[in-house]
């Protein structure tokens, strides 16, 4: 078990301490009076003193630990009802006995906490704390009333009640200790999911840790991909001394990850024969009575004698399989739940680094897109009309030498301009670290470049305040922005160009609008329209909805166009 696991543990076990030794007094005050009596309230409400101090340098001293074993427990619980006239105190305090021993336990410092609460709760300590509570009660009963005449029922039930009254306990014990654990296994693996690792890195780590788990030999992710036609499988191994490049299949293969029926969470501790295996449907529950063994090629493919399969989901969408293969001990049902829960709360951040990763790479090639667009219209436009016009210089020169001179320099003068441009490109493709303090600067600095370049003038609108925005969103709003003025200055052949720039309490909106030959078509749409129509710019599209933004475009053919961009600020 994690540490900091371990520790809220002892934290719920030490202020449950004194409570139930309060009650156990109280009990005892309702006993008549005898010297008894008061050896039993001396002792208790000394063992209570101690928990109190134990308490307090907890929470007041801050003391970072005090570990208070549950064996003194169980040793003050023997000591008690040697000296208590009354069960009924002694009860009190055996059942918060039995739970300390049942919630903090024995642990090993390499084991899964999954692993570390006993199947068998007979086997466990509290239950041997129990029994033993069960005899010193009965021989408390022959010791203090070996002539009273209650006949043989009474004692029986006591006995009987005390022991299975412990077990309940305990197994309430045990449980809240199976659950933090699980909950502290599974943020775990949910620290391990970071855009910063990248996606193969975070899922090899998830899988490597959920082997481990599970004791497996190793686990896998398979997703199956129908818009592309192509399956994807991750891998990760326990002892994580192999780092598994993601493979790409053809989606023809889903069968031999056992990735064609979806529907049913399965098992199989046997693939011999007829197998031997167990499962149920994935939404109702319905436990499936005919286990199909896996085919042969999920046999050869995985390698498996045991196998262990949950679905993964996508918008609610099965979309490919998490699977364990060749575990050290026969899978139980309570493994395959326990499995079912990790998939389930790994469902949605691995779906978000999916979709972020697809966001980035269409971010990316549009602006491969925009780069070869750009280099295509300007700089290649010029080398072949340069090339075109050297041709015609050569020919010329034995005629008109003095005309090939003048031509000569206006050629060396488009070659500087487009030097400068293609100078410039470079710059604006280097990485931009723009913070909210400096985005007006900037913006400034862009326009009057713009206006001296061109002698296109941009009026600039903007908040008195500075944003209150994080840095990424600033800078992709400065990517529009200069991208917009870009277009503008290279195809709109627009004299004046407004930016308005300005922020409510959840939203940034941005607003670029000139007096240019606009886009070839009419009207005003959003995003979608745009996306579905194929129309807009490409690259200031892609980086709004990286931001998860919407653009809204409004043209007027031969009368400018409006640009309007909002962003969420969360």
């Amino acid at each position: 078990m994690e540490s900091s696991g371990k520790r809220q543990l002892e934290e719920l076990v030490n202020v449950a301490r004194p409570v139930a030794l309060i009650l156990a007094l109280l009990a005892l005050k309702e006993t008549p009076e005898s010297s008894a009596a008061r050896v039993a309230t001396i002792f208790l409400a000394g063992y209570f003193f101690v928990a109190i101090l134990v308490l307090a340098a907890e929470r007041v001293a801050r003391i970072e630990r005090i570990y208070f074993s549950p064996e003194i427990d169980a040793i003050a619980l023997a000591i008690f009802v040697a000296l208590t006239p009354s069960l009924a105190p002694f009860w009190l305090f055996y059942l918060f006995a039995v739970f300390a021993m049942a919630t903090l336990g024995r642990t090993g410092s390499n084991t899964s906490f999954h692993r570390l609460v006993p199947n068998n709760l007979f086997a466990t300590d509290a239950a041997f704390l129990s029994a033993g509570a069960a005899v010193a009660v009965a021989v408390r009963a022959v010791w203090f009333s070996p002539s009273a005449d209650h006949g043989i029922l009474r004692p029986i039930g006591i006995v009987a009640g005390t022991y299975f009254g412990g077990l309940c306990i305990a197994w309430l014990g045990m449980r809240e200790r199976r659950q933090l654990g699980e909950d502290r296994f599974i943020e775990s693996l949910l620290s391990m999911i970071r855009v910063e690792k990248g996606l193969a890195e975070s899922v090899r780590l998830v899988l490597s840790e959920i082997a481990r788990e599970f004791d497996c030999e190793r686990a896998l992710l398979v997703i199956c991909d129908e818009e592309i036609d192509r399956l994807f499988v991750w891998r990760g191994e326990q002892d994580r001394r192999h780092a598994f490049p993601p493979e790409t299949l053809a989606l023809t293969r889903a069968g031999a990850f056992l990735a064609e029926d979806l529907s049913h969470s399965v098992c199989w501790n046997s693939l011999e024969g007829k197998g031997q295996g167990f499962g149920w449907q994935r939404e109702t529950g319905a436990v499936a009575k005919a286990m199909e063994v896996p085919p042969t090629a999920a046999r050869q493919e995985l390698a498996a004698n045991r196998v262990m399969a949950v679905t993964i989901l996508s918008s609610g969408h099965p979309t490919g399989r998490m699977i364990l293969v060749n575990a050290r001990r026969p899978f139980a049902r309570g493994d395959l739940r326990w499995f079912e829960r990790i998939v389930r709360h790994l469902n949605v951040p691995l779906e978000n680094v999916f979709l972020l990763r697809s966001l980035r790479a269409r971010a990316v090639e549009a602006e491969r897109s925009r780069i070869s667009r750009d280099l295509h219209d300007g700089i290649l436009q010029t080398l072949l009309s340069l090339n075109i016009q050297f041709g015609v210089l050569r020919r010329k020169l034995p005629q008109a030498p003095e005309q090939v001179g003048t031509d000569l320099e206006s050629l060396e003068r488009t070659v500087r301009e487009e030097g400068d441009d293609l100078r410039q490109m470079v710059k604006d493709l280097r990485p931009l670290r723009v913070e909210s303090a400096d985005l007006r600067e900037m913006m400034h600095s862009f326009a009057e470049r713009c206006h001296d370049e061109s002698g296109m003038v941009v009026d600039l609108f903007l908040e008195e305040n500075d944003l209150r925005a994080p840095d990424r969103i600033c800078r992709e709003v400065f990517q529009i922005y200069r991208e917009s003025l870009n277009n503008i200055k290279k195809h709109a052949r627009a004299s004046h160009v407004v930016v308005k720039l300005w922020q409510d309490d959840t939203k940034i909106f941005l607003v670029v609008d000139d007096n240019g030959q606009g886009f070839s078509f009419a009207g005003k749409f959003e995003s979608e329209e745009l996306d579905r129509l194929r129309l807009g710019p490409i690259s200031i599209k892609e980086r709004t909805r990286t931001v998860g933004g919407v653009l809204t475009v409004e043209s007027n053919p031969g009368h400018g166009a409006r640009l309007t961009i909002e962003i969420p600020l969360n």
